[in-house]
């Protein structure tokens, strides 16, 4: 289906053209003409699938057509996600599809300058995109509020729930509008029955929609895994990076540790790596990320937090160096690549800690993933195995010389008789002092 089949305004339209968008996704060919009619929608969706645009486009299309609400400090249009990643993303999104509509769209998360943010909201909104804990902050100053909202999308709910925002959640929607004043979408990779509760309780009669369990996995990226000991992963993974070495990589470890000592161990090994985890300053973050997309970083290490919601055009290949324990994390890393219709290549190394997970992947993806033939010469063996930090002596101990006198820090060794003589020594020093200070007995 063609966007021009669709009511939507020329204003939207416009910025449809401006993205490069021409076709529907099945998504946005299943959601948008229930949602341009101004029905509650329910959708089960996968990341990669279209869905930011699917929702905006509609919340856009509606903005234009309904009447404002009276002057008042509530946005039009409140957008809630579960990460900042998520959210800077869409509303880099929302602003290249609104812009031709003369939307001013206020992005809303933790990590940047709190003033700055305050005073952009401050200045009024059309539409407000923010995580639930800033959300919360600001709204409880009273630097905006809900009760005139016509407009709510909640992205990645099934996420919101996992990450414990679902108390954060009902505080937002009890403050808003009533459910029959607004127009409410909701979006999740499953509707499972705490995602339907919510709807349930929040919105207006969604009509529910949910892509075919084929269209799970992008067909584009072409899966491949390889059963290899937890010793040999780093020097299967050096061999990889340098048989391809124009790649633009991803890859995801299971744990902060692990992504941050993959990230030493690259670049020690002259890959150009940088990592990003959940607990990396937001500024890093940003540099880190808009660094890759540029295509100048061509090596990223992250853990979860960079595979939802992340549009990043170019990526050759995602490697899983710790097979995900949640199938559906599995889905949403490999969607990093193949996008907007590009091949992509997903890489899975299965050691002896993570493989019991594989035989849940491939009943949720209705696929086997094909297994790799796995070669001796394929396993580098010849790489830096210290991770440690580097600096001028190469992340290398520096060895005391011989006759070197000990630091300050260290304790002179005890060997020989001339140890034992001090340690004696000691003693009757300590119970010497013990005896001058010991008080006299009175009469």
């Amino acid at each position: 289906m063609n966007f021009d089949e669709l009511n939507i305004p020329e204003k939207v339209i416009d910025g449809i053209r401006a993205a490069g968008f021409t076709l529907c996704t099945p998504v946005q060919e299943q959601t948008l003409p229930a949602a341009l009619d101004g029905r509650d929608i329910a959708a089960q969706a996968q990341t990669g699938t279209g869905k930011t645009a699917a929702f905006l486009i509609a919340v856009f299309s509606r903005m234009l057509a309904v009447p404002p609400p009276r002057r008042s400090p509530s946005p039009r249009a409140l957008v809630i996600a579960p990460t900042r990643e998520l959210v800077s993303q869409i509303a880099s999104e929302a602003k290249l599809l609104g812009g031709p509509s003369g939307f001013r769209i206020v992005p809303v998360f933790g990590g940047i300058d709190y003033q700055k943010q305050r005073e952009s909201i401050g200045k009024g909104a059309d539409m407000i995109i923010g995580t639930p804990g800033r959300l919360i902050d600001y709204l409880k100053q009273r630097v905006y509020s809900l009760r005139n909202t016509q407009f709510l999308v909640i992205d990645e709910a099934d996420r919101l729930f996992d990450m414990g925002f679902i108390s954060d959640l009902r505080f937002l929607l009890r403050r808003m509008s009533p459910y029959d004043k607004r127009q409410s979408m909701l979006y999740s990779a499953t509707l499972s029955n705490r995602v339907l509760e919510l709807c349930y309780e929040h919105m207006n009669m969604p009509e529910r929609f949910s892509l075919t369990p084929e269209q799970v996995t992008v067909k584009q990226i072409e899966q491949e895994i390889y059963h290899v000991g937890k010793s040999e992963k780093k020097g299967l993974l050096i061999g990889i990076l340098r048989r391809e070495p124009n790649g633009h990589y991803l890859i995801f470890c299971n744990t902060r540790i692990a992504t941050e000592r993959l990230d030493r161990l690259l670049n020690a090994n002259g890959f150009a790596t940088a990592a990003i985890t959940g607990d990396l300053h937001q500024k890093k973050r940003i540099s880190v990320l808009s660094r890759f997309k540029e295509g100048t970083l061509p090596i990223l290490a992250a853990t979860d937090v960079a595979s939802r919601g992340l549009h990043i055009d170019g990526v050759t290949h995602v490697i899983n160096f710790d097979l995900p324990q949640d199938p559906e994390d599995y889905v949403h890393r490999i969607g990093r690549t193949a996008r907007a219709g590009a091949g992509g290549k997903a890489i899975s190394l299965a050691c002896e800690e993570y493989v019991h997970s594989l035989a849940e992947i491939e009943n949720y993806i209705k696929q086997k993933i094909p297994v790799m033939p796995l070669t001796e010469e394929m396993i580098v063996t010849d790489y830096r195995k210290r991770s440690g930090h580097t600096g001028k002596t190469g992340g290398r101990p520096q060895m005391k010389k011989y006759g070197q006198q000990p630091r300050r820090h260290e304790k002179p060794p005890l060997t020989g008789s001339s140890s034992n003589r001090s340690l004696k020594d000691g003693q009757r020093h300590r119970q010497k002092k013990k005896s001058a200070t010991k008080r006299p007995v009175r009469p």
